[in-house]
């Protein structure tokens, strides 16, 4: 399978979950005031932040295909699998969104987002694992600060979720504002590699 074929691949399951989400929006019935949304704010936020976190994954995945050579069958399968636990973005969102952001579906969302990133970093290091400790995305990603520190803040807030929700929807924010700062380390990689050659 070529690279772009499973870029293209994954860019359309990011996209359907997109869709799905948005689906899942509808506005009150019988609702023409400002007032009558407030008791759809829960879902619309819930849509937000996982709007934002597939936005998050799906820029992460470009860059990072940016930088491999060649896939081959453990890279397709840590592909899939990580697909897998993005597809599970639109249930826990609705969940969590129509429960007025109850305990247990936002400790579900919570370890959600703890699979995938789980999931991205089995995706990165088979990679890594088959291009060489020489590859561009071993020197880009280099000691991956950010990588390590979002599921130990996940795995805080799946538990606090049942302290106080707000606390654990403020550690999610949290990770996501972390990642929404543009990384650049593989674009810089790239460039110098270009530069060089």
């Amino acid at each position: 399978m070529s690279k772009n074929r499973l870029e293209a691949f994954s860019d359309g399951v990011l996209a359907i979950i997109i869709t799905i989400m948005v689906l899942e929006l509808k506005p009150p019935p019988h609702a023409d005031g400002l007032a009558d949304l407030k008791e759809v704010l829960p879902i619309f936020l819930s849509y937000v932040l996982s709007f934002l976190y597939v936005g998050i994954y799906w820029n992460n995945h470009h860059h990072m295909f940016q930088s491999t050579k060649f896939i081959n069958g453990g890279i397709m399968w840590a592909n899939l699998h990580s697909l897998f636990w993005l597809s599970l973005f639109p249930f826990t969102t609705a969940w969590v969104g129509e429960n007025h952001l109850a305990p247990t579906p936002t400790a579900v969302y919570g370890f959600v987002l703890l699979m995938a990133a789980v999931a991205y970093y089995i995706l990165q290091r088979t990679i890594i694992a088959s291009q060489g400790s020489h590859s561009l995305l071993t020197a880009a990603i280099g000691k991956d600060c950010k990588g390590k520190v979002s599921p130990v803040l996940y795995l805080i807030a799946i538990p606090l979720a049942f302290v106080s929700v707000w606390i654990s929807i403020g550690l999610y924010v949290f990770v996501a504002l972390m990642w929404l700062v543009p990384d650049r380390r593989i674009e810089r990689v790239l460039v110098k590699r270009e530069n060089r050659d």
